[in-house]
């Protein structure tokens, strides 16, 4: 999908995005609700958990013009929560729904951000960077994610994550 940015500085940002928009899908395509929540006697976060802290990404990619749009299960991320042992998270289809429904709106976010708004610093209460940090924070952190999703795919049996 070719896509013109608004800066030629997103370019290689919104083709890893695209990438990952893909990889996601298969990356928890066939695992069972069960071994979603398997850390198999670890300390780990769970496929759960791990699902839905990439879609709050997604989600907190377009907040800025879109406060309004909240994920499925969006109290058990709020404000960088943590795994919560005992917490039921949302199933792999309610956050590939959510997936489905944000990313066109997160991928138009990415592709208008232009050279000026880039620039811009954004206060996060706990530290500043620009939105060019952040962005690139934020696609590095999908991958990171997937990458873990796609080693419990092979610690919990199933077969290796597709990149056809």
């Amino acid at each position: 999908m070719e896509t013109k940015t608004a800066s030629g500085r997103t370019e290689g940002l919104l083709t890893l995005f695209d990438m990952q928009t893909t990889f996601f899908e298969r990356a928890i395509e066939g695992i069972s609700e069960k071994d979603t929540h398997n850390r198999l006697n670890t300390k780990a976060n769970h496929v759960a958990w791990l699902t839905g802290a990439l879609v709050r990404q997604r989600y907190l990619m377009t907040s800025e013009v879109n406060p309004e749009l909240k994920q499925t299960g969006d109290e058990l991320f709020k404000d960088n929560k943590g795994i919560q042992d005992d917490a039921k998270y949302p199933t792999a289809a309610e956050y590939l729904k959510d997936w489905e429904k944000i990313s066109p709106i997160a991928r138009e976010v990415l592709v208008s951000m232009d050279d000026e708004k880039l620039d811009s610093e954004i206060d996060m209460g706990f530290m500043k960077m620009t939105y060019d940090e952040l962005l690139s924070f934020t696609i590095y952190r999908e991958a990171n994610i997937i990458g873990q999703i796609a080693l419990w795919r092979r610690l919990l049996n199933y077969p290796a994550l597709r990149y056809d």
